[in-house]
């Protein structure tokens, strides 16, 4: 039976970080760093050691030797690297272990040099802006035209239409955000009575609560709320749902089968959202009329009955016929920014995010750009002063 006489090499003590000044073979000034240079060894000692290293580093001739560092990490290495002036030594010696530490604090400070200062700076920023609008309104023209075409071919061949796609799409950005609208509406609705009633109450015009709320909601405050809940809403679904198609490769794939995309992916939804948003107004404002005539009811004890009653002779019937019509407007306006966003996404999930948020922000700015227009062209169509 043959025993193993040979006992295990202890573990070579951790000593403390140790700077030692010497003279290399050449007779130059050197160093040399010993110990561990951790977060642990350092916490007392680092104030001390980063002054002496200081001064060392201020004569750009020494040499450092760092290979007999028994244990590094990014704490020890940023205290030599600050101390160096965060450039390295011409002559350092490092163990190979240890270069990764000061590998990255290499990319760190070549990643952000400092740049000159361009005096053309603003003009050459406001220039490539400009460029970006540029591409951005090219592109929106060429779908628009690319629409037409498509919508012209299919006048001639309608059963080919995408019917199916239109109808799904009605539900998606329709039926399915019958229950926000309605919550957002009823609240805005109210809060706009409550605020208004004390307003009249101080001139002891409370029955005009009746013009106010009818005219505000139906012509402009109803066609708004929906289109910016829609742009936020399905808007961003359809930027995210092309976007995705992009990365995917789904979109090149339909191109190499023949189906062009803007038949089965773009014209349904411009279709469906020009159909559903004069709908959602519809119902967007008849929901915050409701809320309104309870909150006169609870302030000003106009009965909701009186207040329904009241409202066809307050408000006009070419003020609903406006708010439809601005409808059909606002919903081609958002589906057409957000397929133009989504069709211009990177293949990257990066890019994605970025679209989706440029889709929501620049079809809400349409739609009040467009409602602003609306507002001045038709600023004597169905002003009533009796």
């Amino acid at each position: 039976m043959t025993t193993n006489n040979m006992e295990q090499a202890p573990a070579q003590a951790i000593l403390n970080p140790e700077v030692t000044e010497s003279r290399a073979g050449d007779g130059s000034p050197a160093v040399a760093l010993s110990g561990a240079w951790d977060i642990r060894a350092l916490e007392a000692r680092a104030k001390s050691l980063k002054t002496r290293l200081s001064l060392l580093a201020s004569d750009s001739g020494r040499q450092w030797d760092l290979s007999r560092i028994q244990r590094l990490d990014h704490i020890g290495a940023l205290l030599l690297w600050h101390a160096w002036g965060k450039r390295r030594p011409v002559k350092l010696a490092l163990a190979p272990a240890h270069e990764v530490f000061f590998s990255n604090l290499d990319s760190a400070a070549g990643a952000a040099p400092k740049l000159p200062f361009d005096p053309l700076g603003l003009v050459r920023g406001l220039g490539a802006r400009m460029l970006h609008a540029v591409g951005h309104l090219t592109g929106m023209v060429q779908l628009i035209g690319q629409i037409l075409i498509d919508s012209m071919s299919l006048i001639g061949h309608p059963l080919r239409g995408p019917w199916r796609e239109i109808a799904a799409s009605v539900y998606r950005v329709g039926t399915q955000a019958l229950g926000i609208t309605a919550l957002v509406g009823f609240l805005i609705g109210v809060v706009l009575s409550y605020l208004s009633a004390e307003q009249l109450k101080a001139f002891g015009a409370n029955i005009f609560i009746i013009n106010l709320l009818g005219m505000g909601i139906i012509r402009e405050l109803g066609p708004v709320i929906a289109s910016v809940l829609v742009a936020g809403r399905s808007g961003s679904a359809i930027t995210a749902q092309l976007g995705v198609m992009r990365v995917t490769e789904e979109l090149d794939a339909l191109s190499v089968m023949g189906i062009p995309h803007t038949v089965r992916l773009i014209l349904p939804k411009i279709v469906a959202l020009a159909i559903a948003m004069p709908l959602l107004i519809l119902w967007t404002s008849s929901i915050a009329l409701i809320g309104g005539a309870i909150a006169a009811d609870a302030q000003l004890g106009i009965s909701i009955t009186s207040f329904m009653r009241g409202l066809p002779a307050a408000v006009p019937t070419v003020n609903l016929w406006l708010a439809m019509g601005k409808g059909v407007v606002f919903g081609a306006l958002i589906a057409l920014v957000a397929c133009h966003f989504g069709l211009r996404v990177e293949p990257n999930t990066e890019s994605l995010g970025i679209g989706t948020t440029n889709s929501v922000v620049t079809s809400i700015t349409a739609v009040i750009i467009a409602d602003s227009i609306f507002a001045v062209v038709f600023s004597d169509v169905g002003i009533s002063f009796s």
